[in-house]
């Protein structure tokens, strides 16, 4: 089979003989498996997924697009929210299958492949009672979470990932094969800390772990009213920062720890972590079940990793969304968000408040890409939406409820930002992080190959738009 380009044809095999990793084509009986992502309503057809070896195949593909004109894609977890994990017609770098983890114990860091899942790497980590901070889901993959930046179960705590990130190693657009950190190529590690896969593809990182060996963790359901949802975040700001939380307002899902008579109804479906002695833990969690009597309670202490429940695979939802972040959440804040979710039949709608502050805010807004050190609430309104008919009516609630929410803070956080064009990328980088980034753009990726992302156009072309 050839795959037809602007340039010159490229045949599977030709791939096949240029790399050790696996090249899986269209004729390949697991193709639809491969080029499947977690999120639904994404259906894109690559020419080839190379399921890479290593660094040299890494070079070797992308030299190959280069030569062809084949748009390339990078996946690890294929969470992308823009759906940029796949592309349509061109070349898929997936890494899924560098997962090399060395963790040096007494010097609590990791040396983790890019192909490790967050729930693979906290596992492992955990058999020490050690952790490193990711997102909320365990599926989700370590080079486009950490590229991101991941805010977590540990952000208060020790910060986001990025801000636990010591090195990494990189392939970047020339083919070379650079070791970033603090002293090497220091724009570079600046840049990929938030900056998302603009700026090669991460092989592996290094990371700093903490102690989790006292842990308390789990989800809270309570009925949401006004004042629960103004309650909850009042406690989450007032907890110590030992204590992330994850405020979900949304219908309550047909869990079978929760009566079926609240099965449908608003609820708050609250994540809480606590990293920190056991006896102040529960103190600091009293607040939260004081809002309400629970209609579930599953926070105990527990090993980190239970935080991560396990995941069906062929789930592939639909949804849109509007990521955001706030100042406040006080009762007529509460009440909006009650009433928009309650005015949608969406078969599934939520407004996920995730307060922030503690180690996050701590690191200087120019330290890293991530630039919304000092936000103090993030947002994510989103639905769920059946077919292309419905897509419309949802996504019309969701911009009316992110424009009631709106309280002037136009920052936006990439990893949550989907395919919606140029302007939310610059809210991701606001100011003088744009310009930066495009400047280590232009030096590092200059003809723009790493496109399929939430982009950073080159500093020339930049300018030029």
């Amino acid at each position: 089979m050839t795959i037809s380009t602007r340039r010159s044809p490229l045949s599977v095999d030709t791939l096949r003989d240029a790399v050790r990793g696996r090249v899986i084509g269209p004729d390949d009986p697991d193709y639809d498996a491969a080029r499947t992502v977690m999120y639904g309503g994404s259906d894109r057809h690559p020419a080839a997924i190379v399921r890479v070896a290593d660094t040299d195949d890494i070079a070797r593909v992308i030299a190959i697009a280069r030569e062809s004109g084949l748009e390339l894609a990078v996946r690890s977890g294929g969470h992308s929210a823009s759906g940029q994990s796949i592309c349509e017609g061109g070349i898929v770098i997936d890494v899924r299958d560098l997962t090399g983890l060395d963790i040096d114990v007494a010097n609590r860091t990791a040396w983790a492949g890019s192909g490790l899942t967050t729930g693979e790497y906290s596992t492992a980590a955990a058999e020490h009672g050690l952790a490193t901070g990711f997102g909320d889901t365990g599926s989700v993959g370590l080079g486009g979470l950490t590229t991101g930046g991941g805010v977590g179960y540990l952000g208060r705590k020790h910060g986001l990932t990025i801000d636990n990130l010591l090195a990494a190693e990189i392939v970047t657009a020339d083919g070379q094969v650079l070791t970033a950190d603090a002293e090497k190529h220091p724009d570079l590690f600046w840049a990929i800390r938030g900056g998302g896969g603009n700026f090669g593809v991460v092989t592996k990182f290094k990371f700093r772990l903490h102690d989790v060996s006292s842990f308390i963790g789990g989800i809270l359901v309570l009925p949401a009213t006004a004042e629960t949802v103004a309650g909850f975040i009042a406690a989450a700001e007032a907890a110590p920062e030992e204590l992330s939380t994850i405020c979900n307002v949304m219908p309550c899902p047909p869990l079978p720890f929760v009566a079926e008579e609240h099965h449908g109804s608003i609820v708050i479906f609250g994540m809480l972590a606590w990293a920190g002695d056991i006896d102040e833990g529960q103190a600091a969690l009293a607040p939260f079940r004081a809002l309400a009597t629970p209609l579930a309670d599953m926070v105990r202490p527990s090993p980190y990793p239970e935080m991560f429940p396990p995941e069906d695979p062929d789930y592939h939802p639909t949804a849109v969304s509007r990521t955001m972040f706030m100042d406040h959440v006080d009762l007529p804040v509460a009440e909006t968000i009650m009433r928009f979710l309650e005015a949608s039949d969406a078969s599934l709608r939520v407004a996920q408040l995730r307060v922030l502050g503690g180690a996050i805010s701590r690191v200087p807004a120019d330290a890293t890409a991530y630039a919304h050190r000092a936000s103090k609430i993030m947002v994510n309104v989103a639905a769920f939406y059946e077919g292309e008919a419905d897509k419309p009516i949802r996504e019309a609630w969701v911009a009316e409820f992110s424009a009631a929410l709106n309280q002037g803070d136009s920052g936006a956080y990439v990893n949550f930002v989907g395919d919606e064009g140029e302007a939310r990328v610059r809210a991701a980088y606001p100011g003088a992080t744009w310009d930066r980034l495009a400047r280590i753009k232009a030096e590092y990726d200059p003809d723009n190959v790493f496109r399929l992302n939430q982009n950073i156009p080159p500093a020339t072309t930049a300018a030029g738009s």
